[in-house]
């Protein structure tokens, strides 16, 4: 027999799964249950006229085919995620190369031409510090 705590667990499916079993439950029917393995189980005799074993062993087979369609999705979740952390994994490795690529760059940069490089500096630090200025006074 099932237990009140797997009837509401998924007592969505199972309540799905009733109504396209016995088509004449309604959703008044089974709110009658109020999530009690038994009330369900007596709802649905009264208003079907099925034997208890069959409400119960149907009840069974809906709540273990709820439990491994549960874990699929789990399980489905969790390649995702790991897919995304290996995606995300390469783009941190393709932007810490590139990071590299480019500060070295601008080392050889510096080495080659250290004249214009410190003259670039400067002009930056001129303009940054005019923003700054400016900013400042409104």
């Amino acid at each position: 027999m099932v237990t009140r705590e797997e009837i509401r667990g998924q007592w969505n499916q199972v309540t799905g799964q009733l109504k396209e079993h016995w088509g004449q439950l309604t959703d008044n029917d089974l709110q009658r249950a109020k999530g009690s393995a038994e009330q369900l189980v007596g709802v649905v005799q009264q208003k079907t006229g099925a034997s208890r074993r069959e409400v119960e062993e149907f009840l069974s087979n809906a709540i273990r085919s709820g439990s491994s369609t549960m874990s699929r999705v789990a399980e489905s979740a969790s390649q995702y995620a790991d897919e995304a952390t290996q995606a995300a994994a390469e783009q941190y490795a393709r932007a810490a190369e590139k990071t590299k690529q480019w500060g070295d760059e601008v080392t050889r940069t510096v080495k080659e031409r250290p004249g214009e490089s410190l003259a670039v500096a400067f002009g930056l630090g001129i303009a940054a510090g005019a923003l700054f200025f400016l900013g400042r006074r409104r």
